[in-house]
């Protein structure tokens, strides 16, 4: 194994393709996108990740990593495209159909295919090995399957793609062990081997348990405000305990994994999976509870103004993909509110993004949705002389109240209750 072919060249695939290359490996880097075929071919990453410009340049540079738009004859294969969800809330595998296809024309006896797309358990046996299989080629014995998801977060892919456990599961023994060598050049955590079903539902309940857990603190939330209690004082003094890991309440869930993944397993088992599918209902709806705060704090000013602070969906990360401002926004357009949002890190959006004095200038309400560190060190004095009404609405339990409230605020903060 020592030419590599990756397909797409997304926020997995381009930082796999770049290690890989740095590990001695020939790499071609598939992507249909020219215009990331460009960039990328000059040194230049589309995303914004730290460390991996630097990690590119030296891929390039090195020779080993060349980027085309067309599969190439290789020893393996990675598929690393999107899995996006429907409308209708069911898995679009069209990305990954579309790449097992293009690859096809070029495999040879003994070839590995690794897919690593977040997929519907049974993906890799029931729905790519049989596109695969159109190569004539036995798989399993004269053609090498295996899943391998990531296990990275925005912010850190680089340091958590070599550093974090990794689990691969074969369509056979032989499948799992041939892709375990490819990972062994590069990972520094453990690699387990399984079957590739088993290792597509490890995928999916990490961040299902995410998912439940961030839908047990909204619901915790909601219910701390009708006591008039503090739900973040709750969530602080519970995880006390040693064996309690309570997350955060927010104004929902965003990023290409945990809103999606979720809904994968209920699409398989729909009257099975109750739980999971409340979850993310629950988590769904945090942008229309947001909506509704918003309603009651404007609800006495004509032609309301909100300044939205954060369109990511994490903090001090670029990537917007299903944030909850996407929902939260549409919502306040649609009841003629008027919208100025802002992000530090976030270039291509939605909407129009403006500067931080201009989304303050005659806003009536500013809400936080992203725990940026920029928010955190907001010079509130100047903002709020911008305002025509100084009030906050913080749904990250970003900002220092006390601070908030001296400057003349009035100030909300999600999950607090009022007595």
């Amino acid at each position: 194994m020592k030419k590599i072919c990756v397909i797409g060249l997304g926020y997995i695939g381009l930082p796999t393709a770049s290690v890989l290359a740095n590990h001695g490996f020939k790499v071609v880097g598939v992507d249909i996108n020219n215009e990331i075929i460009l960039k990328v071919g000059n040194g230049e990453p589309h995303i914004k990740e730290p460390g991996l410009r630097t990690l590119v340049e030296s891929a390039i540079k090195s020779g080993n990593l060349i980027v085309k738009n067309v599969p190439e004859e290789a020893d393996a294969f990675i598929i690393a495209v999107p899995t996006p969800i429907t409308k209708d809330k069911r898995a679009d595998l069209s990305y990954v159909k579309s790449a097992a296809e293009s690859i096809v024309p070029y495999l040879k006896k003994g070839n590995l295919v690794i897919l690593e797309s977040t997929s519907p358990p049974g993906t890799t046996e029931h729905f790519l090995s049989p596109i695969l299989a159109k190569s004539n080629l036995k798989i399993g014995e004269e053609l090498f399957v295996a899943y391998c998801p990531e296990r990275v977060l925005p912010g850190k892919i680089l340091k958590e793609l070599i550093g974090n456990d990794r689990v691969i599961g074969g369509i056979t023994l032989e499948s799992g062990l041939k892709a375990k060598e490819i990972y062994l050049s590069f990972i520094e955590g453990n690699i387990y081997l399984t079957d590739a079903t088993t290792a597509e539902m490890v995928k999916l309940m990490e961040n299902t348990y995410r998912d439940v857990n961030i839908a047990l603190a909204n619901e915790l939330a909601g219910l701390c405000e009708d006591l008039g209690i503090n739900a973040w004082e709750v969530i602080e003094l519970a995880n006390k305990h040693p064996r309690v890991n309570l997350h955060k309440p927010g104004p929902g869930v965003g990023g290409h994994c945990i809103p999606v993944d979720p809904w994968f397993i209920v699409e398989k088992f729909p009257e099975k999976a109750k739980l999971i599918k409340q979850s993310r209902e629950i988590n769904d709806h945090q942008p229309h509870k947001v909506f509704e705060i918003i309603c009651s704090m404007t609800k006495d000013i004509p032609n309301p103004k909100v300044a939205v602070l954060g369109v990511s969906f994490k903090g001090n990360v670029d990537d917007a993909r299903e944030s909850p401002a996407i929902e939260l926004i549409k919502l306040l357009k649609k009841n003629n509110f008027i919208v100025a949002a802002h992000d530090p890190y976030v270039e291509n959006f939605e909407c129009e993004l403006v500067s931080l004095e201009e989304a303050f200038k005659g806003a009536d309400l500013a809400v936080v949705l992203a725990d940026h560190d920029d928010y955190r060190r907001l010079n509130l004095r100047e903002l709020g002389m911008l305002m025509r009404h100084k009030k906050i609405l913080d749904t990250r339990h970003v900002l220092n109240e006390g601070l908030i409230l001296t400057e003349g605020f009035i100030y909300r903060l999600i999950g607090k209750g009022r007595i």
